[in-house]
């Protein structure tokens, strides 16, 4: 099942610059490019990333391309992950930035993840974030940015999904941009499994226009 036209970048000494979290040894890959300070009508991409984090009380309509962001990055995913590895693997999304009781909780990326390979897969919501937080994209120019501390503050492990043991772990997110959440999350899942291998999987990872240094 898998295309060739769709495959994984690997983060690495070119790019990992961009993302200042990068650890040496980590493993990190993701599908496509989104510019950073352009609307949806830029690329392709900013429109997937735009219409995949519509906020879940969105009208029908806005919801319905949410909806199809959503699948559309299941099937890409689908593609590009090797089956080997699903076979085995455990997807982990990284929870939303609000609580499950919070009424604009958004599971985008357990239904994308639940998406890539229905009934074969290992998907579980191993890491819950407890406490409601404003979405990085959400934050004004200015605003500080999440720090991996707090996230770590917020996330517990769902212990009722612990077992089996996850051998190998992908943590899946949307987008990479410092690299916080997976830091965060590598460190709260690393801790309860610390034999298990653990990558990050990104649909699109953060880049600057051209002229973004520009005077």
């Amino acid at each position: 099942m898998n295309n060739p036209s769709i495959k994984f970048t690997q983060i690495d000494e070119k790019n990992c610059e961009d993302h200042p979290n990068f650890e040496r040894g980590d493993q990190w890959m993701f599908l496509w490019e989104k510019t950073s300070g352009r609307d949806y009508t830029f690329s392709d991409t900013n429109n997937l990333i735009s219409n995949l984090k519509k906020s879940v009380n969105s009208s029908p309509g806005q919801l319905y391309y949410k909806n199809q962001a959503i699948i559309r990055c299941a099937r890409s995913m689908r593609e590009a992950i090797n089956d080997k590895w699903l076979e085995i693997g455990t997807l982990v999304p990284v929870p939303p930035s609000k609580a499950p009781t919070h009424p604009l909780y958004d599971n985008r990326m357990e239904q994308v993840c639940n998406l890539i390979w229905p009934g074969v897969a290992d998907v579980r919501n191993l890491v819950v974030q407890n406490t409601s937080m404003q979405a990085s994209h959400e934050r004004g120019q200015g605003q500080p940015r999440i720090t991996k501390d707090e996230l770590i503050a917020s996330y517990t492990i769902e212990e009722s999904f612990a077992n089996p043991a996850p051998t190998s772990i992908a943590i899946v997110d949307d987008m990479l941009t410092a690299g916080t959440h997976y830091r965060a999350m590598h460190y709260v899942l690393s801790r309860r499994f610390p034999e298990a291998q653990i990558v990050g999987m990104f649909v699109a990872r953060r880049i600057f226009p051209d002229d973004a240094w520009e005077s």
